[in-house]
């Protein structure tokens, strides 16, 4: 479970809108995908050269598709990357049928792929977009040639005691209680608290990160539907969760089989540290990287090593897609 607007981007401003300004990182471009009830927000970075692979981004709960701006930009040599603000998030509006379970955002991504054509896509996703890449990669195994996870909200018995809160938003009337406890912060006060929450080294976020997560925060409290997008994407978090069988998130990681990054912070107080090794099991044939120091957001905080992680993981992958095909032919 993630963040709302997290900091750490260095932006510009483009043009306004009336809803406030969207932040572009340097090079980056902002478009809108429109579907039957669904109309997404996708922040496109143009890849350096034609031919690369294309790749997809898919943020966490209360986050947007900026949280991945920072290594978008280190991967701008190796992939064609995309990143979604999911429905309800970001500068996309709500869903037309207010649905905000897991199934309904992953459901949304593999509408896009279809859409787009974009597939197979390298797909990254963080904490609640950990959860809804990994159902999209189960079940839509042709959409997806590599998965990068970085702190997958996966269920765990013993939750984080940070995440309490998040869970707790699930409950009826809990939102509208939390709106009037929290009514007295100022934005600046609630980015701090965010960073805090979501960073292992709050000091890694630059001023003007801070500023611009601050202008963020004001923009997305004043959004007529921010609680109840926060409320319905935590009680689908929940629910999924508790589903079991087939439709569990642990079952479908043993059904992924796209080969596999799982990334965790030492310091992640959202997602427990000790889910690592308990998913390298789970998802056959993964890699693991640990940041003892990182936080909730390792693709923020240290995205030069998160980028140099995936680049291996996409050579070794084609190096024995190479050897398989050498094998076939001799054969």
């Amino acid at each position: 479970m993630s963040s709302t607007e997290l900091p750490g981007v260095r932006s510009t401003v483009a043009p306004s809108s009336p809803a406030g300004a969207v932040r572009l990182a340097d090079g980056e471009q902002l478009r809108t995908a429109v579907l039957p009830g669904l109309e997404l927000a996708v922040r496109v970075r143009p890849p350096q050269r034609a031919g690369l692979p294309p790749a997809l981004f898919v943020h966490g709960l209360g986050g947007s598709s900026q949280n991945w701006s920072a290594l978008m930009a280190r991967l701008a040599d190796t992939v064609d990357g995309e990143a979604v603000d999911l429905p309800g998030f970001g500068w996309s509006p709500p869903p037309a049928d207010r649905d905000y379970s897991v199934t309904a955002f992953a459901r949304a991504v593999i509408r896009h792929l279809d859409a787009a054509g974009r597939g197979p896509v390298h797909l990254f996703g963080n904490s609640l977009g950990g959860s809804v890449s990994t159902r999209v990669a189960a079940v839509r195994p042709d959409l997806v040639r590599t998965l990068t996870l970085v702190s997958p909200a996966l269920p765990e018995l013993r939750v984080q005691r940070a995440a309490v809160p998040t869970a707790l938003l699930a409950l009826p009337g809990v939102a509208a209680l939390f709106s009037r406890m929290t009514q007295g912060l100022s934005a600046e006060q609630r980015t701090r608290g965010v960073t805090e929450l979501c960073y292992g080294d709050p000091s890694r976020v630059t001023p003007e990160g801070f500023r611009n997560a601050v202008e963020e925060m004001e923009r997305r409290m004043a959004l007529p539907y921010f609680w109840d997008v926060m409320t319905r994407t935590s009680r689908g978090i929940v629910d999924a969760y508790t589903l079991g069988g087939q439709h569990g998130l642990w079952r479908q990681a043993q059904r992924v089989l796209a080969p596999s990054l799982l990334v965790y912070g030492g310091r992640d107080q959202l997602v427990s540290y000790r889910m690592a090794h308990r998913a390298a099991a789970a998802f056959r044939g993964s890699r693991l990287l640990c940041l003892p120091e990182a936080g909730h957001v390792a693709m923020m905080e240290y995205p030069e090593v998160v980028a140099a992680a995936f680049t291996e993981l996409l050579r070794d992958t084609r190096a024995g897609a190479a050897d398989r095909d050498t094998e076939d032919g001799r054969g």
